[in-house]
């Protein structure tokens, strides 16, 4: 089949770039890759669609550009900083005005704005996207997140709205506002992500070693949990890592996988931002400083050995886990309601005018924090669009303070017993500060002024004060 001109490219052809081509021409796109691993372009053209005449591996960029039809949209799905600027300025050169570049990877948002400021100098649109959904969401359906150059995102809009997972035929793709935002809604994400995972390990420490269940009972709970209102794809695929089992000792897999959790830094990115921003995101806080923490395995086990823990075990699974569940319903709420709150500063503070609305509408498909949730926040979001963060709706609070109870009895449980449930208890510290009306913050304002003469404000009359303390 003969193709007079093709109508998009991808560099970097990974599983997530070879995916999302073949996600193209399955809805009828003519797409090209490129990859420095030649065996990674051979996949490609080994690939049914390929002889089709719809997917075409190329040996070179010019050979890329020669064969896009303009204008050329162009999409780069290579490792974030150095190889993402390596690839625009190989690009540059060889560009007509009017050109797209699409950074599809987790880049660093501020690396992204500089970079949109670059091609700009050179008439060449630059937009940041967000993709999330993994190997299989690539390949059926993400989640995507663009932003910046409205121009470009219409332009793409078609293409983004054909391979982006669908709800209720809803597209899981809208333009998410000025600047790096998409990438910025990407990052916050990801902190999201890393903060509902910590959360479930948490859950199963104490199902493992707490009441020494069996993988085959944590599926079994955890495969319940999924089927009522926390209904979520980590939960999905957590019921489904208990039942893989290790082909060569025939033990369950999860119990011969190093706990050492590995990072690439949005998370970090995430708690970074916030802290600039000074909006309190405690519980991707604690999700990153754990995932440090895991990787000291030798002095874990050395402080093992110094402190002989001993952990009381449980013996009521049924009610513990009934308490377990509504601490991990509770702890996600405040997670998402953080993220989102961060949004939301992130919105105002730096221009970027995010839609929260649209952002929980396009999380409900295809992303690795899709769930159940996400439709009751999107309905939320559509009657309040300005809610500076989700504890402050009167559904949200009624369904925290149903929750609430449980998620205390474990949390005591759980401490008495020598177990760190450190990304729970965040959840629940952070609400009950958020909620009360006057904190111990004003002693911290009396040391400041004491020992740097900083000043303080009073309650009672209008001014700054500074008191000789001594």
């Amino acid at each position: 089949m003969t193709v007079s001109g093709f109508d998009f490219g991808m560099i970097g052809l990974g599983t997530m770039g070879r995916n999302l081509l073949l996600n193209l021409a399955d809805h009828g796109y003519h797409v090209l890759g490129f990859d420095q691993d030649a065996s990674k372009i051979q996949l490609l053209n080994d690939d049914p669609s390929a002889e089709a005449g719809k997917v075409k591996g190329v040996a070179s960029v010019q050979e890329m550009i020669a064969l896009l039809q303009p204008p050329r949209k162009i999409m780069m799905l290579v490792p974030a900083g150095k190889a993402v600027d390596a690839v625009i300025d190989e690009l540059l050169p060889l560009l007509s005005p009017g050109d797209i570049i699409i950074d599809g990877g987790n880049s660093y948002y501020k690396d992204t704005l500089r970079r949109m400021q670059k091609c700009a100098e050179r008439q060449i649109h630059f937009i940041g996207v967000g993709i999330s959904g993994g190997e299989k969401g690539a390949r059926y359906g993400p989640s995507i997140m663009p932003g910046g150059d409205e121009n470009a995102y219409e332009v793409l809009k078609p293409l983004l709205e054909a391979i982006a997972a669908k709800v209720n035929d809803s597209p899981c793709v809208a333009y998410l506002g000025k600047g790096a935002a998409g990438h910025f809604v990407k990052m916050v994400h990801n902190g999201i992500e890393y903060a509902i995972m910590q959360m479930i390990s948490e859950t199963y420490w104490i199902f493992r070693d707490a009441l020494k269940l069996t993988p085959d009972a944590i599926h079994e709970i955890y495969q319940k949990w999924n089927e009522g209102p926390m209904q979520s794809f980590l939960l999905e695929i957590t019921a489904k890592i208990f039942e893989k089992q290790d082909p060569d000792s025939g033990q369950r897999l999860i119990d011969l996988i190093d706990d050492h959790a590995e990072a690439k830094g949005t998370g970090k990115w995430t708690s970074q931002e916030a802290m600039d921003l000074h909006i309190p995101v405690n519980v991707i806080d604690t999700a990153v400083a754990m995932r440090d923490l895991s990787g000291f395995a030798a002095e874990r086990k050395q402080a093992a050995q110094v402190y002989h823990p001993s952990r009381r075990r449980l013996s009521d699974s049924s009610l513990v886990a009934e308490h377990l569940h509504d601490a991990l319903y509770f702890g996600t709420i405040v997670c998402y309601a953080q993220g989102l709150a961060m949004l939301y500063m992130a919105s105002k503070e730096l221009q970027m005018d995010i839609p929260l609305q649209e952002v929980v509408r396009i999380w409900r498909g295809g992303c690795i924090i899709r769930s159940a949730l996400l439709d009751q926040f999107y309905s939320i979001y559509q009657q309040q669009p300005d809610l500076p963060n989700l504890l402050l709706n009167t559904q949200i609070a009624d369904l925290l303070m149903k929750l609430e109870y449980h998620a205390r009895q474990i949390l005591s449980i759980a401490l008495l017993g020598g177990y760190a449930l450190p990304g729970l208890l965040s959840a629940m510290s952070y609400f009950d500060a958020y909620r009360s009306e006057r904190l111990p913050a004003n002693l911290i304002q009396a040391q400041r002024d004491f020992f740097g003469a900083h000043t303080y404000k009073r309650i009672d009359r209008e001014g700054v004060f500074h008191t000789e303390w001594e």
